[in-house]
């Protein structure tokens, strides 16, 4: 009988490099993504700054500080009227808040309600020269950016674009009219004695559209 001989066993073969390589690629992009990952706590600065902009909750954060402001600067229209008419730069200078457009000018004023079209009346106020056509804007759309204007501190610069910066002053008209003009009748005013504090764009001083911030009817 012929003896068999046993094969002799393979020593176990080292690793492919190929594998190696690719192990060590998978690695370095974990670490890198890990690296360029931020983690945001739910609530903080960084988590309000991804959420979409929201100009109804926009507005509503801003109209209490924006009516603040009005109230603290508001000048009685017997006042600003002549001074308007004397020196529209200086009464703009001294009294309003600048923009690019017109100053905007806070007022207060008791007056009595004429005629009204689409939610704009008339106001017949004592001590305002009669050359001052004098208006208060109820809604149902209230149009503008006076009251987002009026502090003076909500700038472009603060906003994505320039339709973000828009819809915050639809945002902040639409809550002053929720929390003031809403629970008011303003449906017939005529003849009607308004107590109205507010802003207009002194752009023509003998024309003042106000965009109320109070509003009461007496």
């Amino acid at each position: 009988m012929s003896a068999t001989t046993a094969p002799t066993p393979k020593a176990p073969g080292k690793p492919r490099r190929g594998l190696l390589v690719g192990i060590a690629a998978g690695i370095a992009v974990l670490i890198a993504m890990a690296l360029d990952t931020t983690v945001v706590q739910i609530g903080s600065d960084g988590d309000i700054r991804q959420q979409a902009f929201s100009p109804d909750k926009y507005g509503d954060e801003q109209f209490p500080r924006i009516q603040t402001f009005i109230d603290e600067r508001a000048v009685d229209a017997a006042t600003l009227g002549p001074a308007v008419l004397a020196d529209k730069a200086e009464a703009a200078k001294r009294y309003g808040t600048a923009s690019s457009t017109g100053a905007i000018m806070p007022v207060r004023l008791t007056g009595v309600a004429g005629e009204g079209k689409s939610g704009v009346y008339d106001l017949s106020v004592e001590g305002v020269p009669a050359d001052i056509h004098v208006r208060v804007q109820t809604g149902p759309a209230i149009n503008g950016t006076d009251l987002r204007d009026a502090t003076g501190d909500i700038e472009f610069g603060k906003f994505k674009n320039q339709i973000e910066f828009q819809n915050a002053g639809s945002g902040i008209n639409r809550a002053m009219k929720k929390q003031i003009l809403d629970p008011t009748d303003t449906t017939n005013l005529t003849g009607k004695t308004v107590e109205v504090v507010g802003v207009f764009r002194l752009i023509n001083p003998k024309n003042w559209l106000i965009t109320p911030s109070r509003l009461a009817v007496k």
